[in-house]
C-alpha cells in the first residue's frame, strides 16, 4: 500500500433511509457495511441522529460489535450521544452540527462559538478511547480552535465546493477549492489529521485527492445512489480508483 494512500470511509446512513421509508429490516445498513469493507473500504461511518431518521440504536450496536474495520460514530455533542459513544466505544467519534429541520448536515460545527460546551464533550470521548474528529468549515479560526480544544482530527466540509461544481459556478467552485486546499494545509501544519466529506462524487473526489494534506474521505449519499445502478462493490471500486488517480496526479 502506498505511504500516501488516501483512506476511504463509507457512510451507510442512506441504506437505512431506504429501509425506514417502508419500515421493516431491509435493506440492512450493517450488511452494506460488511459489503463495503469487503470491497475495500477502510472504515464505516454512521450518523445516529436525535430523531433516528435513518440509523437506529440497534444499527450502531451491531456496527460496533461486528465490524472488522474502524467505526466512525457521527454524532451531535449531546449528553445522549456522548453516553452512547462511551458505551459503544467506537474507533472514532465525529462531532457534527445537527438541526431537526435539515435534510442532511449542512455546514460545519461552530467550534469557536461553542468551544466551552465542546471542550468537556471532547474530553469525555477521548477518555472513552474514541478518536475525536470535528466537522468544520475550512477556515483558519475553526481549525485553530479545533487544535486548541485537543481534537486530533478535523473533517473539512466540502459541501459548498461540491454544490458550486454541480451548479456550474466555475469561479465560486475554484475559490472554494482553494479554500479547502489552504485550510487542509493549515490544519496539517498544526499537527491535525485532515479528513474531508459531504457531497463528494467521483470527479470531486479525484480533484480533491490531489491535495496532499488530506488523509481520509468519508462518502455516503453518492455511493449509495450509484449502487442502485451498478452495485455497492463496483461503485466503491470506482471511487477508490478515482481517489488513487487524483492522489497520483497530485
Amino acid at each position: 500500500m502506498p505511504k500516501n494512500r488516501l483512506r476511504l470511509g463509507i457512510n451507510v446512513d442512506h441504506v437505512a433511509t431506504v429501509r425506514n421509508a417502508r419500515g421493516g429490516a431491509l435493506p440492512d445498513p450493517v450488511r452494506a457495511a460488511h459489503l463495503a469493507i469487503a470491497a475495500g473500504a477502510d472504515g464505516i461511518t454512521a450518523h445516529l441522529r436525535e430523531d433516528r431518521r435513518h440509523i437506529r440504536d440497534a444499527d450502531m450496536e451491531r456496527l460496533a460489535s461486528e465490524l472488522s474495520k474502524p467505526l466512525n460514530f457521527e454524532m451531535a455533542a449531546t449528553e445522549e450521544m456522548i453516553g452512547l459513544a462511551e458505551k459503544l466505544k467506537p474507533h472514532a467519534a465525529c462531532l457534527v452540527p445537527e438541526k431537526r429541520e435539515e435534510r442532511t448536515t449542512e455546514g460545519g460545527l461552530d467550534v469557536v462559538g461553542q468551544a466551552a460546551a465542546l471542550a468537556p464533550a471532547i474530553a469525555r470521548l477521548k477518555a472513552a478511547g474514541c478518536r475525536v474528529s470535528l466537522f468544520i468549515e475550512p477556515d483558519e479560526a475553526p481549525i485553530a480552535m479545533a487544535a486548541e480544544l485537543g481534537a486530533p482530527v478535523v473533517e473539512l466540509h466540502t459541501g459548498t465546493w461540491c454544490h458550486a461544481v454541480a451548479d456550474g459556478h466555475a469561479d465560486k467552485a475554484e475559490a472554494e477549492f482553494q479554500r479547502l486546499a489552504k485550510g487542509a494545509a493549515f490544519a496539517a501544519s498544526l499537527g491535525l489529521e485532515v479528513h474531508a466529506g459531504h457531497g463528494l462524487d467521483y470527479d470531486t473526489a479525484r480533484k480533491l485527492a490531489a491535495v496532499p494534506a488530506f488523509v481520509e474521505f468519508n462518502i455516503g449519499h453518492f455511493l449509495v445512489g450509484e449502487a442502485i445502478f451498478v452495485g455497492l462493490e463496483t461503485t466503491i471500486a470506482l471511487m477508490r480508483q478515482a481517489m488513487d488517480e487524483g492522489r497520483a496526479a497530485g
